[in-house]
């Protein structure tokens, strides 16, 4: 895995090709113009280089015509797990508590998304229990 994470535009370009890929750099450009940040070509094809040489991205050579695929080399889970990681250890000093805290007062959750995180937060009890 890359030894940084992703900045906000790999971290949106990694979101297009989780969802699909392989796909060349006009696809990405599309794709992340539909989703409102339009970019130049040029713009795109140097973002995507510098994510093969990251580790983030590799480059495909093309089936047919000269343009090149690419597809992602970080998994989804692996980039959220780390960014998450890096967040709780940089603003909440390594503590899960205070994130869960932090985020029970921030965000509106609804009567279901409740009881789904009760769920979660039971059977990683009867997972500690059982360990």
């Amino acid at each position: 895995m890359a030894a940084e994470n992703p900045t906000e535009l790999e971290l949106l370009i990694l979101k297009v090709l989780w969802e699909q890929s392989p796909l060349t750099a006009r696809q990405i450009r599309e794709v992340l113009a539909g989703r409102g940040r339009k970019l130049a070509h040029t713009s795109v094809i140097t973002m995507l280089q510098r994510m093969v040489d990251k580790g983030q991205l590799d480059q495909l050579d093309p089936d047919v015509g000269k343009a090149y695929r690419f597809t992602p080399v970080l998994g989804e889970a692996d980039v959220s797990g780390k960014m998450l990681g890096d967040l709780i250890e940089r603003v909440f000093d390594g503590s899960a508590e205070a994130v869960m805290q932090s985020l029970f007062d921030v965000s509106d959750l609804d009567d279901e998304s409740l009881k789904r995180l009760r769920r979660a937060f039971n059977q990683k009890m009867k997972e500690k229990k059982n360990a």
